[in-house]
């Protein structure tokens, strides 16, 4: 089944071809936006309701909604950096996720399938683009060990990690408004067959730009659950970013970015250029340079 956030707001629950509204069960539209956090706290209790009304409402086709990100409002995003061995060597990074840990971004970076890419207005600075799974929590935990960690998956969901290149935080090069596109919806857990054999791709203008494999990943699914609840209390909605691939590289206004996970879906989103952003940080100009 697939879970969802729509037109300003409302929930539904698709089936990747028409979408039912079941908004008025969690809530209704509300500030702030936790609806679909109780969703996802609640969804087994709900789950075969929801089941019958997907098989007996006629409900609406996907095509016919805006569809947004599906979490906005998050207790926590949490991302791991370098948890691909190709990405740390194109990068030429020692801090890979099994050593580092994760870190967090800024909730407002979150944006839906149908929004751009807003790059800001930063001369002198690359904007990459970064290939990533998104694991929604399920249900709340600490010190999950790694055998029971699937059971705290919720589902996935596409993400891109946008990226200011340079050697200031990382946290505050990743956590521009837009940065973090999630979507098209969140695919319930059941749906995905193996969690270490996910395939996925991304291409830009289309010219395949990365490819890869959760089988691939440093520190696993399982592990980035168990390592992330071992220090903070995991909750509903919380959104944890696996890592990107090698491939990245930079987007430039006019851009067209695709993001494909198998069993999960795609999205494509358009890049446009901003007029915000700019700040004393950000006056130097970086020269990125890719390590043989």
């Amino acid at each position: 089944m697939k879970v969802l956030r729509f037109n300003n707001g409302r929930l539904g629950i698709s089936d990747g071809v028409k979408v039912v509204d079941v908004t008025d069960r969690f809530g209704g539209e509300e500030w702030p936006p936790v609806g679909i956090n109780r969703l996802i706290r609640d969804f087994s209790q709900h789950r075969a309701a929801f089941a019958a009304l997907l098989a007996s409402s006629d409900g609406v086709p996907v095509d016919a909604v805006r569809l947004e990100t599906p979490v906005p409002w998050p207790n926590k995003l949490m991302a791991y950096p370098v948890n691909y061995h190709d990405h740390a060597k194109e990068m030429a990074s020692k801090g890979l996720a099994s050593v580092q840990g994760y870190f967090l971004k800024a909730n407002s970076s979150l944006t839906g399938p149908q929004d751009a890419i807003e790059l800001p207005a930063l001369s002198g600075r690359e904007i990459h683009h970064e290939c990533e799974i998104a694991l929604i929590i399920g249900k709340e935990g600490r010190q999950v060990a790694p055998e029971d960690a699937l059971d705290y998956v919720f589902g996935y969901a596409c993400l891109m990690d946008m990226t200011i290149r340079g050697r200031e935080e990382r946290v505050f090069r990743k956590s521009y408004d837009t940065f973090t596109p999630v979507g098209p919806w969140i695919v319930t857990a059941d749906e995905v067959p193996d969690p270490s054999n996910i395939d996925m791709k991304l291409w830009v203008n289309g010219e395949l730009r990365q490819q890869a494999n959760t089988r691939d990943l440093i520190v696993d699914i399982r592990n980035m659950v168990s390592i992330a609840s071992s220090a903070s209390t995991l909750y509903p909605g919380d959104i944890i970013a696996t890592g990107t691939p090698a491939g990245v590289d930079k987007v430039l206004p006019g851009d067209r970015v695709k993001i494909d996970v198998a069993h999960v879906g795609s999205m494509s989103l358009q890049v446009v250029q901003g007029d915000k952003g700019a700040n004393v940080v950000f006056e130097k100009p970086y020269e990125f340079v890719r390590a043989e």
